[in-house]
Formats: C-alpha cells, sequence, structure tokens
C-alpha cells in the first residue's frame, strides 16, 4: 500500500514563489506517473500537473503553464511542484496523487492520495 504525505504549503502574496513536495512510501515509485490536483473551497478537484515515472513526460493545466514545474527524484521517492508568480486563483488545497490507470488528468482514475496541503495566495 502506498501512501503519500505533502509538504511545503502556507501563505505566499501575489508574485511569490512555493515549492510542494510528496514524499511516497511504498515500493516501485518510479513505474508509475504522479500528479498533483488541487481544490478551491466550493469547487471540484481539478488537475494541475502530472509526470510519467521516469520524469520524461509532463502536463500542465493551461492555467499553471509557465508558471508551475513538476519534477520528481525517484531516489528519494518525493515528487516535487515548483509554483511560481502566484495568483489569488492559485490559493486551494494540493494535493499529489499516484499511478492513474486511464486519464492522467481524471482524479477518479489515481490509485492513491495524500492528505492534502493547504497553499493561500493574498493580496
Amino acid at each position: 500500500q502506498v501512501q503519500l504525505r505533502e509538504s511545503g504549503g502556507g501563505m505566499v502574496q501575489i508574485g511569490g514563489s512555493l515549492r510542494l513536495s510528496c514524499a511516497a512510501s511504498g515500493p516501485s515509485f518510479s513505474s508509475y506517473p504522479m500528479g498533483w490536483f488541487r481544490q478551491a473551497p466550493g469547487k471540484e478537484r481539478e488537475f494541475v500537473s502530472v509526470i510519467s515515472g521516469s520524469g520524461g513526460t509532463t502536463f500542465y493545466a493551461t492555467s499553471v503553464k509557465g508558471r508551475f514545474t513538476i519534477s520528481r527524484d525517484n531516489a528519494k521517492n518525493t515528487v516535487y511542484l515548483q509554483m511560481s508568480r502566484l495568483i489569488l486563483e492559485d490559493t486551494a488545497v494540493y494535493f499529489c496523487a499516484g499511478d492513474p490507470d486511464g486519464s492522467w488528468q481524471n482524479p477518479g482514475d489515481y490509485a492513491f492520495w495524500g492528505q492534502g496541503t493547504q497553499v493561500t495566495v493574498s493580496s
């Protein structure tokens, strides 16, 4: 059973940066894609970014492309989300998820989830 734990959330001003981390426990971390999702109050969970098991392929939501960078360190069983030029609309709880069976952008297809970390962007 894989367990995921996010860290790195917090409060930041508009235009600032944060780096989220997601540490995984369990075998075969490098064998499956890892994704980041977020959920703002009153809204559905939405796709942010995903990275393949090897790290060679990445995808981003249009809303974060050019501002966020996903990466992974398979030796450390960790995936990262570097967030820059943050805007108010980035405020949400951010979740990492692993091992999608199907669409990499559909949260319902992911087998494992972390508990989430709050990111708040203030003016």
